[in-house]
């Protein structure tokens, strides 16, 4: 018998900050993967600047692309399709990705796949051990928390979700209330280690569903931090970061429990940015540990944005033939569920 033909995917993804290709195996093998950050553009100004961001994608994407293929050692009559994230992100910042695509897809004459970006964290997981169905996804980024149960290959149903700030927004808006640097997220978990749990917080969204809130947090921890500059008192931040995050993660870890019982799950993975807090990975392994379940978290370097979970995300669309034409257009929002 014929043995299969390897497909390679050449992924683009630049929904953000980062401007970022790859070169995927069969959707489970990164041959190589290029990661260019904007990241110290953006601490100057607190945040990403999405003018600023589409800018430096504009700028950054030929030499991105250049350097995949020579740091693959491959040429571009090898790749069996062009994968690009469209969907969502920063407008500007996904038209770079997705017009670049489109025009290496017309050039080379090679299939277009659209894949959404949050669907890329998903399958980020692929890139780490084979997924095994059906799964629980624990969707925790800057935009995103949610509770999703895949049956199959681009299978979601959404079991519940935040009902306004993401996660990983929450993190960030607390870490500019202590006056931490950008990124958020990861200042707030580093200074949390340093600190203990001794304020008193209000637990976020405190039922049975799969429904999560972090505004209420975000918003008393701010009033609390104004309060006490109010009367003069100093405010203890390593100790307000712990208690901030051992509230938002006990509560998610409380949730996912309340999903692996009601969905008698087996098999579970992290997925998004936030899914390289260390925290959060260690709480959510005692909850699935508790059930016997199998846990799955991408290595770092997968947990944040990037174009090798793309190119995994693009694989199982490749093989149903699923392709994208020329009209193909960004889209700030949509959603995979």
């Amino acid at each position: 018998m014929m043995a299969k033909k390897d497909v390679y995917i050449l992924s683009i993804e630049s929904s953000c900050d980062e401007t970022s290709m790859a070169i995927i195996k069969n959707g489970c093998e990164c041959v190589y993967v290029t990661i260019l950050t904007q990241m110290d553009t953006h601490a100057e100004f607190g945040g990403v600047v999405p003018e600023i961001a589409s800018r430096m994608h504009t700028e950054n994407i030929t030499m991105v692309f250049e350097e995949t293929l020579q740091k693959a050692g491959m040429t571009m009559d090898q790749i069996d399709a062009i994968a690009v994230t469209y969907s969502p992100g920063l407008l500007g910042s996904l038209l770079v990705g997705v017009e670049c695509a489109k025009v290496l897809s017309l050039v080379y004459d090679k299939p277009l796949i659209a894949v959404n970006h949050i669907a890329g964290h998903i399958y980020a997981n692929q890139l780490e051990r084979p997924m095994e169905f059906p799964l629980l996804a624990l969707v925790v980024s800057g935009g995103h928390s949610d509770f999703i149960l895949m049956t199959g290959d681009y299978e979601f149903k959404h079991l519940g979700g935040t009902l306004d700030d993401a996660i990983g927004e929450c993190y960030d808006k607390v870490a500019r209330v202590l006056g931490l640097k950008y990124p958020g997220g990861p200042n707030v978990e580093k200074l949390a280690r340093e600190g203990e749990h001794t304020y008193e917080l209000p637990i976020p969204m405190n039922d049975d569903t799969l429904d999560l809130s972090f505004s209420g947090l975000k918003s008393s921890i701010i009033n609390l931090v104004h309060n006490e500059e109010q009367r003069g008192n100093e405010i203890r931040k390593a100790d307000l970061a712990r208690s901030f995050q051992d509230t938002a993660i006990d509560e998610l870890a409380r949730k996912t429990e309340i999903a692996i019982k009601e969905n008698n799950i087996k098999y579970m993975i992290i997925a998004g940015g936030v899914s390289a807090n260390q925290y959060l990975q260690q709480e959510i392994k005692k909850v699935a540990d508790k059930y016997n379940v199998t846990l799955s978290v991408p290595r770092l370097k997968y947990c944040t944005d990037n174009a090798a979970m793309i190119g995994a995300a693009a694989y199982p669309l490749f093989l149903k033939g699923e392709f994208a034409d020329l009209s193909l257009n960004a889209s700030s929002s949509e959603e995979i569920f």
